[in-house]
């Protein structure tokens, strides 16, 4: 076994989660922010629905220069954004087929302005960013369903609007 491959399954069983609730977004609050700092409903979904993909392609780098990092992305639906995480999904799947254990070990660096900021093995960034990261944002927008009396799903077990372990999992 790869050390990749827990992540892969992790990833995928993770991914059925995230894509419940990107499916709970309501499509006319796209532009909906709960603070002026705060990216919109439509920005955090879309960000959440292409880290994994997004990711796993960069792991692949030897070098990523952060001042090229594409800007937020604002939906025009919730089409757009469930489309997004699958196609994400499929290109995450896709890379991590792809990296042995000698390039999971392997040194990544992220630059700015040409200098090393951030240094770590793939498989550090993987785990890191793409999987913890992606699991930030994924709660953050179970915020904001939540701050648009949204009914939440289940994530790791029953929330206040959904108990996937019927009435003998209720307290």
């Amino acid at each position: 076994m790869r050390m990749v491959d827990p992540m892969i399954m992790e990833l995928e069983q993770e991914a059925a989660t995230t894509r419940r609730v990107l499916e709970r977004v309501p499509g006319d609050k796209l532009g909906w922010r709960p603070h002026l700092k705060s990216r919109t409903l439509g920005q955090l979904a879309m960000h959440v629905a292409t880290t994994p993909g997004a990711l796993a392609e960069l792991a692949h780098l030897e070098t990523f220069a952060f001042e090229n990092a594409p800007g937020d992305v604002e939906p025009k639906s919730v089409k757009d954004i469930v489309d997004a995480h699958d196609a994400g999904l499929l290109k995450a799947k896709q890379h991590l087929a792809h990296m042995d254990d000698a390039k999971a070990m392997g040194t990544w660096r992220g630059t700015m302005g040409g200098k090393s900021i951030f240094e770590t093995p793939r498989i550090g960034l993987l785990r890191g960013i793409m999987l913890n990261h992606w699991y930030h944002h994924r709660g953050q927008l179970s915020v904001y369903l939540r701050e648009l009396n949204v009914p939440v799903p289940s994530i790791y077990g029953p929330s206040a609007d959904e108990n996937p372990f019927g009435e003998a999992g209720q307290n």
